[in-house]
């Protein structure tokens, strides 16, 4: 995977649930779905709606009590 933009990977669990991962463009885990799904669509759909909302997703820092600009 190195060198390709960043991209989800849809695979299998041991349940045989289906599950995705989201990659970085190095190659490193960046999420996960954290659930088994039944149905590969609804997998899918799952992963769709996070790369949708995560561009323009806002940033909180707990530490700073601000957001990231």
């Amino acid at each position: 995977m190195t060198g390709h933009p960043q991209q989800f990977v849809i695979y299998k669990d041991k349940a045989g649930e289906f599950r995705w991962q989201l990659y970085a463009q190095n190659s490193k885990l960046i999420a996960d779905s954290g659930e088994g799904y039944k149905n590969r669509g609804d997998c899918i759909h799952g992963a769709r709606l996070v790369g949708s909302i995560a561009a323009g997703a806002l940033m909180w820092d707990q530490s700073t009590q601000q957001w990231v600009e």
